[in-house]
């Protein structure tokens, strides 16, 4: 990068501003474990988790600019990044250990112990940040103008638009708002169903979408071309694969379903979902792993290229750049820390992991950390799949297991405690580059943000454990409020490798088709995404792109106009996420304490009314979008 190209952060490397402070810390630790708990349950309950950083970004910008009167943005960038890393620990913890809760419950072994969670928790958290920290110039410096980082820079432009005032911060204040009653109008009075699907019966095939502002957002914010790439993958795994599976084996009966059950009485008692569940997922697991390797063995130059900077500062006895903004964790703290955990990992008896496991853990931890870390800058961290990432490292953990010796429930158990462990950290190590992100473009100090990720890691952390018994005393895992369902598919995998009956046709299936994808230069992670995760949802992300396609492509604007308007488009979505994250925390809180809201037995408009709701959705994009500000 020229000296002349070099991006400016909004707070000048030579200004000093308050960031790692006790008020933002306790603020920061507070949000962390609230986010984590109510995160914890939304996971459970349906499979995903809401991203926490624009989130907690608007809450400290409220608190400490609005009701404090405290003029420091750094600060409110601080908050965010303590608060964000609950949710991420929440959601690496959440797809894995609820299998030893399953496991127990099935009378193989004792319930998990809560210092077993803690310590799984808090390494693979540590772990997450540790291994990021060398990542950071070259995946945030280096590759600015092509990592993205949607909610990373959506959570810079919320910061940005609570420190400039006027018309910018009302509108994402009104995304956040309207949002906000989108979100309560579905999922809160549940007047209207959250999936809007048509199936063609005879055909097999389903399409639908999600009536989720949010998803509309990051749609809008990575843009058609990405978009596109994750909505292509779910149509070929819906409109494709399925009809497929159904055509050629009605009568047949395939691992993993039920034993004894047909193709045609799976899709007869859950249609198309019950196939993408049951083998569809496989394919998708299988070409997010090959898409991981890939990306790995593409960005290997520039990883080397990190490390070796790295080490030469570590000889020189100080960073090659002396600037704020250029200062990292020193690389004998990285470097001792990463040692510690993996002992802690190894030695400590609560941890079912021998010194193999720890080994893999090491070699698969920076491994994810680098694949979740890049991608997440491509498709945001809402669309990250952690349990895609899991299930890959399960395949070759638990066959490593299995082949030392080390079968049955112990060596079960051992391999969801490194399937655990690495999950978190593939969670942290994204929510970690969304926030450096958001730091760059503020001109935050990294070597603190990355302490302030220690902290909210430390703190959630300690609380998941109580979070996870309180919801497996309240409802128990696998039932209809709680069922677990990415921590069900863990504990079906590694029971299937260790019995020998894994469906290894459907992951191989997904590895040759990423290989062909990177033949023709088709992106394989944004396509292997959409084939992981439901059409549902990948469909509403592609209206999102539709929108953003749509405005860009006008020919009778000029480009300085298109250019604000998109700009102002992308805070609204940036405050729709917010409000529906907000939401979503609050009624993981009223599900939490017994607090009904649902009127939806009574009053149902059914997919009629998710259609007019995602119109207005749009329509709401398209006027904070195209709306003449007033000059201040």
């Amino acid at each position: 990068m020229n000296k002349k190209d070099e991006f400016k952060p909004y707070i000048p490397a030579d200004r000093v501003m308050p960031e790692l402070t006790v008020t933002s810390i306790i603020m920061g630790v507070l949000l962390a474990v609230i986010f984590g708990a109510a995160n914890a349950y939304l996971g459970l309950r349906v499979g995903m988790t809401v991203s926490a950083s624009i989130p907690a970004a608007v809450i400290s910008m409220g608190v400490i600019r609005i009701i404090m009167r405290k003029n420091s943005i750094l600060e409110s960038n601080m908050v965010q990044t303590i608060g964000s890393a609950g949710e991420s620990l929440a959601a690496g913890a959440i797809f894995t250990m609820p299998a030893l809760f399953l496991w127990a419950e099935e009378g193989l072994c004792s319930m998990p112990s809560l210092v077993e969670i803690t310590l799984i928790a808090l390494c693979g958290g540590v772990l997450g940040v540790l291994f990021m920290v060398p990542l950071r110039n070259a995946l945030i410096v280096k590759e600015h103008q092509t990592l993205l980082y949607p909610e990373g820079t959506a959570c810079a432009d919320v910061l940005l638009a609570g420190e400039e005032g006027g018309a910018n911060a009302s509108t994402v204040f009104s995304g956040m708002g309207l949002a906000a009653v989108f979100k309560f109008i579905v999922d809160g009075l549940k007047v209207i169903p959250a999936d809007v699907s048509a199936a063609f019966k005879s055909f097999k095939g389903e399409i639908g979408m999600e009536v989720y502002p949010a998803l509309l957002g990051v749609g809008y914010i990575v843009g058609p071309k990405i978009a596109s790439y994750m909505f292509v993958g779910s149509v070929f795994g819906w409109l494709v694969i399925i009809p497929l599976i159904c055509l050629f084996g009605p009568d047949t009966w395939l691992y993993p379903a039920k034993a004894g059950t047909t193709i045609a009485q799976l899709y007869a008692g859950g249609g198309a979902a019950a196939i993408w569940s049951t083998y569809v997922k496989y394919i998708g697991a299988g070409a997010i792993a090959t898409g991981g390797i890939i990306s790995l063995i593409k960005s290997l130059p520039l990883i080397v290229r990190t490390f070796s900077d790295s080490m030469k500062s570590v000889k020189g006895g100080k960073n090659t750049s002396t600037a704020r903004t250029a200062q990292d964790l020193p690389m004998q703290f990285i470097l001792v820390g990463i040692v510690a955990m993996v002992v802690i990992i190894w030695a400590v008896p609560a941890i079912p992991v021998t010194l193999l496991g720890a080994a893999l853990i090491v070699i698969f931890g920076f491994f994810f950390a680098t694949v979740s870390s890049r991608m997440v800058g491509l498709v945001g961290s809402s669309n990250n799949p952690v349990s895609g990432m899991a299930i890959a490292t399960l395949l070759i953990a638990t066959m490593a297991i299995k082949g030392s010796g080390k079968t049955g429930i112990d060596g079960m158990t051992a391999a969801i405690a490194i399937g655990s462990v690495i999950c978190i950290i593939a969670a942290i190590a994204g929510d970690t580059s969304q926030d450096l992100k958001t730091g760059y473009l503020l001109g935050a100090t990294p070597k603190k943000q990355q302490i302030g990720e220690l902290i909210g890691v430390l703190a959630s952390g300690l609380a998941i454990g109580g979070v996870l018994y309180l919801l497996n005393a309240a409802w128990g895992y696998g039932g209809a409020e709680v069922p677990a369902p990415q921590a069900t598919l863990m504990k079906m995998i590694v029971e299937g490798i260790m019995g020998g009956n894994l469906p290894w046709n459907l992951v191989f299936v997904g590895v040759f088709l990423a290989l062909g994808l990177e033949i023709l230069r088709i992106p394989v992670m944004p396509f292997a995404i959409g084939l992981y995760l439901p059409i549902y949802l990948n469909a509403t992300i592609m209206i999102g792109g539709v929108v953003r396609m749509v405005m860009d492509g006008r020919k009778n604007v000029d480009e300085k106009t298109k250019e604000q308007q998109a700009t102002d488009g992308t805070l609204y979505c940036a405050g729709m996420i917010a409000g529906e994250g907000l939401v979503g925390i609050l009624l993981a809180i009223f599900a939490v304490f017994g607090i009904n809201t649902s009127i939806g037995e009574s009053v149902n408009f059914g997919n009629i009314g998710g259609v007019i709701l995602m119109v207005l959705m749009i329509a709401s994009l398209l006027y904070f979008s195209l709306k003449k500000k007033k000059k201040a």
